[in-house]
């Protein structure tokens, strides 16, 4: 297949057929610098050489009723992970500092459970009034289930986008967790979009799903028209439902993150948890299909040493994203 000519193809507005779809998750190892390549002038069309840098807190780890098998903190999870309830206001406004002074564009306020309380929601929206006059940055909430009333307030408070993860296909949704349904993932992103929320949702691949569940939910988030789509690459956590789970390679990963890009053009593609240990030594390449990654630790794992991630991106000769005020604090200190 030539995968410059299906990339021209897609900036011109051409949806990938599901045969299509499926030869990039099957393509030998060999072809796979021109699919990156393909990927690559999709990327640079819609985002040049520019990077997204997201920072994630962890509000409140653990005690969680779900039964994902994915997570270290859902109730079936033996994990030693630290637990904490939901933290307060003057610790997400520490996390934001953190975030604005190493040049990180959007910072995710993360919490465990199904959904949350009035209590919870109410911390949330105290801290990003301050978040966006300190610091200006994009504010992620990602809080589980939503009512009507708590996504209406945390817009009114200046949350920008929330997160509500996909994170497999219809088809293979009970494999992963019955505590909720797929449905109740797709009104939630439903739901946010409705009251002015940028919708996110994204993908945990390597749950023993199919290639065609790859290639379902990538075509599932365009459906959903999320505009940023964060792919996980599954860390087995020991204590899990999925510990000892290693079915990845660098190779397919990079192949993953072209099919999404080939799907979703116009989208923020975000290489997230896991792509250190999946990944490895080949996650520059994958800043040629995505153009965005989160920077420091995920909600219970440790993540790349922050250093090592910006030398990457000067040495790909890719551009941090900044905010306003980040660019203006910049020329002040120049």
């Amino acid at each position: 297949m030539n995968w410059q000519q299906l990339a021209n193809d897609v900036i011109e507005g051409k949806m990938l057929t599901n045969h299509e779809a499926l030869a990039i998750l099957h393509i030998p190892d060999e072809e796979l610098l021109p699919l990156l390549h393909g990927a690559y002038t999709i990327r640079k069309h819609y985002y040049g050489n520019k990077v997204k840098l997201n920072m994630i807190m962890n509000a409140k780890s653990g005690y969680c009723p779900e039964n994902c098998g994915y997570c270290s903190q859902s109730s079936i999870s033996t994990a030693p992970i630290d637990k904490y309830p939901f933290i307060t206001k003057e610790e997400i406004l520490a996390g934001a500092k953190q975030a604005f002074d190493n040049q990180i564009g959007t910072f995710c306020i993360v919490a465990s459970g199904r959904g949350p309380t009035r209590k919870d929601v109410n911390v949330v929206s105290e801290a990003v009034k301050e978040i966006k006059e300190q610091y200006g940055l994009k504010v992620c909430a990602c809080l589980g289930l939503l009512k009507d009333e708590q996504a209406e307030q945390l817009k009114e408070a200046g949350v920008d986008r929330y997160n509500h993860n996909l994170n497999t296909s219809a088809r293979h949704h009970d494999y992963i967790t019955t505590s909720h349904t797929y449905e109740d993932r797709v009104n939630t992103v439903e739901m946010a979009k409705k009251h002015g929320l940028s919708p996110c949702s994204g993908a945990i691949i390597g749950m023993k799903e199919t290639k065609q569940d790859v290639v379902d939910i990538a075509y599932a988030l365009h459906a959903l028209d999320a505009d940023s789509i964060p792919v996980n690459f599954l860390n087995a956590i020991d204590g899990t439902k999925l510990e000892g789970t290693k079915e990845l390679n660098p190779r397919y990963c990079l192949k993953v993150l072209a099919l999404f890009r080939f799907i979703n053009p116009t989208k923020e593609i975000r290489i997230s948890g896991g792509r250190e240990i999946n990944l490895g030594t080949l996650q520059p390449l994958g800043l040629y299909a995505a153009n965005s990654i989160f920077v420091g630790d995920y909600l219970t794992t440790a993540g790349q040493e922050k250093n090592k991630d910006y030398q990457m991106l000067e040495d790909l000769g890719f551009e941090i994203e900044l905010t306003a005020k980040q660019r203006e604090f910049c020329e002040i200190s120049s």
